[in-house]
């Protein structure tokens, strides 16, 4: 017969109570039926545990037994303790890639409540662009994927919000003085710092000038570096630019209607761990709000 984990829980309660009694009481079972496990036990180990059948001493072999016996329980319970937390979002590892925009001005608050209530969970994010953040899902080394995508075969999309375009530039830039009354042809003859989400704006006036760029830069962060610079101008989604930007101007455009569309991707069906599915649910909850002023 083998030794069971009830085996040793059963003598470990004997030995810490003393009593068959009084295990069994905490044990929640009858007096022998803790008694036959207890000598199931002895049987298996081929010697007693106990110098008498009031089980108030242990012999030198027991004493031995109940340091391994207590050890490996302790093991146990945390095994299984880990495996249920596992399993309800309590525990696990999440990763996460997606646009830096989405990092700084969506996810914050919606990590902030996520990781009070899963204490035990630990993020890995990673922002990049569209394309990179495609490739980390494809790659499978992305739990949650959000950015600009189109449906992939062996995931889920769901839409997390759309943004207006619009021209970004320095906020004394002269375009940022009267652009109510500019239009695509104004651009004409302005460096233009292009990057990858230009090619989703589909409107002929726009397309001269973005085949005319010298620069292309798919990075946001180097962008807006590049454009306080002075080297350029660009066009981002309004998210892009943060309300505490203050050197820099978001003109939106006003003669195009193209929106930046931001989805929220992860693996069809039931390929999520807990901890990703239960982050995933908090950010289709999250009440989104994307209006600048």
């Amino acid at each position: 017969m083998a030794i069971k984990t009830e085996m040793l829980r059963c003598f470990r309660t004997v030995a810490d109570h003393g009593s068959l009694a009084e295990a069994a009481q905490a044990l929640g079972r009858t007096p022998s039926a803790v008694s036959m496990m207890l000598r199931q036990f002895e049987d298996h180990v081929g010697a007693p545990l106990f110098e008498s059948a009031r089980k108030s001493r242990m012999t030198p072999l027991g004493e031995m037994v109940l340091t391994e016996a207590r050890r490996e329980l302790e093991h146990f319970d945390r095994t299984v303790a880990a495996i249920e937390g596992l399993a309800r979002a309590e525990l696990g590892h999440v990763r996460l890639a997606v646009t830096p925009s989405v990092a700084q001005a969506i996810l914050p608050g919606i990590l902030k409540e996520f990781l009070e209530k899963h204490p035990g969970v630990r993020i890995d994010m990673r922002d990049a662009d569209s394309a990179t953040v495609q490739r980390e899902l494809t790659s499978e080394r992305a739990d949650i994927g959000m950015a600009t995508l189109r449906h992939m075969p062996g995931f889920d999309r769901h839409l997390i919000f759309s943004d207006r375009f619009g021209v970004v530039c320095p906020v004394n830039h002269p375009l940022a003085q009267n652009w109510s009354e500019l239009s695509w042809a104004d651009l004409e003859g302005i460096n233009f710092i292009a990057n990858g989400l230009c090619y989703g704006i589909h409107d002929d006036d726009f397309a001269p000038i973005l085949e005319s760029s010298q620069l292309m830069v798919p990075n946001t962060a180097s962008i807006l570096s590049l454009v306080r610079s002075g080297v350029g101008i660009t066009i981002l989604p309004e998210l892009a630019v943060l309300p505490e930007f203050l050197d820099l101007k978001f003109l939106p455009l006003s003669d195009c209607s193209a929106r930046r569309e931001v989805w929220m991707v992860t693996p069809t069906g039931h390929m999520l761990p807990p901890a990703a599915q239960a982050l995933a649910n908090a950010i289709r909850r999250a009440p989104i709000s994307i209006n600048h002023g």
